[in-house]
């Protein structure tokens, strides 16, 4: 079994690499791809140093599957072409995600998709739909889900390095003038945001992603969390309204989630099923702290939802770089092996 990670060196990239190595990923050989600026560069892997190779041009002949961490851009012209060397690739990034004959796979919730795959490629769904599918798709098989409202609270790493640059870099300016803010009571100037539409650190932003030209005031963000639900719950139809924010939390995506069903379904029946769903944690109070570094999505504050027919609200957070990304790339190179190997 032949593996490649593309985009080695970036931040998802990086937490594939390690999930492949404590999960125990029963690979013969591995090989590492990066943009021009790091090939040549070693990483550890199992304890034995792998050269990071340059992705642009690169022969992928041999590899069974790849998993790529390669922005959109670099997606579109690299997954069809290391699928056309006879590669699996698992791409994450969002460039394949609504294409028909891509699947878009969450494994505890679709992994039949798998069974088709004409391109080649498998796409890994947006972090902040993901956290959710696990959590739903019980819910769904037992009452019919008809409708989402959602309002998500998206961690800065969402952003990337710059992201998480941007507000650390904002809170220790802050900590910094904590006498002065003590005794005028008045904000902190902060610099110029540079990767947030504004300053980040001990703040919300009502907008994460960037806004649609269609006129329809959302963002992109919001249009996959409607599209990609769809998608993967096999829901053409859903009604899906989502509301994205940013939050000052390095990592960990929460959503304030109310479902509505078709029959009804009371909170201790889907705590019930919730109890045994792959993938999913219940929690008193959920949070991006609890959830960093671990793999489930985690679910608290099941409720009905007050003045909704059969509606139950939820509380789900998840961290955004395993689950979100990397783990559940790794989780699909799992199921390929059951199937296609």
């Amino acid at each position: 079994m032949r593996i490649a990670v593309v985009g080695a060196t970036g931040q998802a990239g990086s937490v594939m690499r390690e999930i492949l190595e404590a999960r125990q990923f029963p690979l013969d050989d591995v090989r590492f791809f990066a943009s021009s600026r790091s090939a040549g560069t070693q990483l550890s892997f199992r304890g034995s140093d792998v050269i990071v190779e340059d992705a642009s041009g690169a022969d992928f002949s041999g590899i069974d599957i790849a998993l790529s961490a390669a922005g959109a851009t670099s997606s579109r012209e690299l997954s069809p072409l290391m699928a056309s060397q006879g590669v699996l690739v698992v791409d994450n990034s969002s460039a394949w995600r609504m294409d028909p004959e891509v699947p878009l796979v969450v494994p505890e919730v679709n992994a039949d998709a798998l069974d088709s795959i004409p391109k080649g490629i498998i796409a890994n769904p947006n972090c902040t739909t993901m956290v959710a599918m696990p959590v739903l798709k019980p819910l769904h098989d037992e009452a019919g889900l008809c409708q989402l409202i959602v309002s998500t609270y998206q961690a800065v790493s969402g952003g990337g390095r710059e992201g998480i640059s941007e507000l650390a870099s904002q809170v220790l300016m802050s900590a910094q003038r904590a006498d002065e803010l003590a005794l005028d009571g008045h904000a902190i100037e902060f610099e110029p945001a540079q990767k947030f539409p504004g300053v980040i650190a001990h703040n919300v932003l009502p907008i994460a992603g960037n806004l649609l030209d269609d006129g329809s005031g959302e963002t992109d963000e919001e249009a996959k969390y409607r599209n990609e639900s769809r998608k993967i719950l096999g829901l053409a139809n859903l009604a899906v309204s989502a509301t994205c924010i940013r939050v000052p939390v390095f990592t960990g995506h929460s959503a304030a989630v109310t479902a509505v069903f078709e029959r009804d379904l009371s909170p201790e029946r889907a705590k019930d099923l919730l109890k045994t769903a792959a993938g999913v944690e219940l929690s008193e109070f959920p949070n991006p702290l609890d959830a960093a570094g671990n793999d489930p999505s985690y679910v608290g504050r099941i409720r009905r939802a007050q003045g909704v027919d059969r509606g139950l609200s939820m509380f789900i957070v998840g961290d955004n770089l395993r689950k979100g990304a990397a783990l559940n790339a790794v989780q699909i190179a799992e199921a390929l092996l059951e199937k296609r190997f």
